[in-house]
């Protein structure tokens, strides 16, 4: 189907701003508009063209696309849990946090707990001191201890999350409503250390202005109805929501973060569908696709998925 006058075709072409380019008849009339002398023999279609012209130059759409690459940060708690179920260092977990780093990951997230069952609080430590990607610690403010680890760390982000003691993994977001006011003081304090922060919130218009009204710098958006929606095949049912969300955070001013459930199969859709994804924090699924493509190889599999195309 060929373009309406005024109306621009897009085509495909490298990285940025999409290329507009007009249709045959439409470039004829503006060379019409701009060089009539070489028209002067056909004053119909002079005055024809500059009626078309004007209406098309008024309602002519601006298309505005923006993309940003989006960040992969890799949840190491499985290799903390391998380590643990032995006993000893194996598998070191700040050699396999650095490994990943060089395997091409932007960032190394942590969500120690407070029975230490993955991820140990002095893990958290030594991983500072040596990590040359961001450091993502996740966990709930409520506990004294987290939140004494994230002050004393200064990682990059702090993710906060609803946890509950004793919780096998996180399964909700907050109620930023009802919480508002404890989040706000929480906020605050870690933004005074100089520390970007995140609360998890599910695709809920409502949780995400609580969200915002936090002061928070990103909202990271609860994945797994998503991935359970994405597994038989409601695509557009599964995204739908986090798509309005993630709308939402951007007009408020928000950051874009998502996680829980991503993986080789659901990942590159997602991502397309939120082109303002500053990150994803994946953990479980790479973990267990790395037993069998290896833990190189699997790294730069997830960071494809994540690869913006240009429309």
């Amino acid at each position: 189907m060929g373009a309406r006058a005024g109306y621009p075709l897009l085509v495909r072409g490298g990285v940025g701003t999409p290329k507009l380019r007009y249709p045959y008849t439409l470039r004829r009339l503006w060379a019409i508009r701009y060089y009539p002398w070489r028209f002067h023999n056909q004053p119909v279609l002079l005055a024809q063209s500059f009626t078309i012209l004007s209406y098309a130059n008024y309602n002519k759409p601006t298309y505005q696309t923006r993309t940003i690459m989006t960040k992969l940060s890799v949840n190491i708690n499985k290799i903390a849990t391998l380590r643990n179920s032995r006993g000893g260092n194996n598998p070191n977990v700040v050699k396999t946090a650095l490994d990943i780093e060089i395997f091409g990951a932007d960032g190394i997230t942590v969500h120690p707990r407070p029975d230490e069952r993955h991820i140990r609080y002095n893990d958290v430590i030594e991983l500072k001191k040596v990590l040359t990607t961001e450091l993502n610690i996740e966990g709930n403010c409520r506990e004294q201890k987290f939140v004494d680890l994230v002050l004393q760390t200064k990682p990059a982000q702090v993710t906060l999350v609803p946890d509950v003691q004793g919780q096998l993994t996180s399964n909700h977001g907050w109620d930023t409503i009802a919480n508002l006011d404890y989040l706000k003081e929480m906020i605050g304090l870690f933004k005074a250390a100089g520390i970007r922060t995140s609360i998890f919130v599910d695709p809920v218009i409502e949780m995400v202005k609580g969200a915002a009204a936090t002061g928070t710098d990103r909202i990271e958006l609860y994945t797994e109805a998503y991935a359970q929606q994405y597994s038989v095949g409601n695509f557009q049912l599964a995204v739908s929501s986090y798509v309005a969300a993630a709308s939402m955070a951007t007009e408020l001013g928000l950051g874009l973060n998502a996680g829980h459930d991503l993986d080789l199969n659901n990942l590159k859709f997602f991502s397309q569908q939120i082109p303002l994804l500053h990150e994803v924090s994946i953990g479980h699924a790479l973990i267990c696709d790395a037993i069998y493509l290896g833990l190189e190889n699997t790294v730069q599999m997830y960071k494809r998925q994540l690869q913006k195309q240009s429309i």
